[in-house]
């Protein structure tokens, strides 16, 4: 490891290396779960009125395409409102 990685980064890391891989796929998977989480948590903001089948539907569309969606779903993300990708939701979320 080189000299500049603080200790507590290099135990992270070492602990990775170490991890099976079905433990790996397990934080894959929590990594995952946290990510919706965090989809549902800004479009819930940013529709507070939304329920629950319009949260999925609008976390849905940031990995279907909208055809796919119209077609499978009935919802047309360009008429309801298509959020943004997933790689920029974060940026979106309210600071604490």
């Amino acid at each position: 490891m080189p000299n500049d990685t603080d200790r507590k980064v290099q135990a992270f890391l070492i602990e990775g290396w170490r991890m099976s891989e079905a433990e790996r796929l397990q934080k894959v998977f929590e990594l995952n779960r946290l990510l919706v989480k965090l989809m549902e948590a800004e479009v819930r903001h940013r529709h507070p009125n939304a329920d629950e089948r319009e949260i999925r539907l609008r976390v849905a569309s940031r990995w279907l395409p909208p055809e796919l969606m119209q077609k499978a779903f009935g919802w047309n993300p360009k008429e309801r409102g298509f959020l943004r990708r997933w790689t920029t939701c974060l940026r979106a979320l309210p600071s604490s």
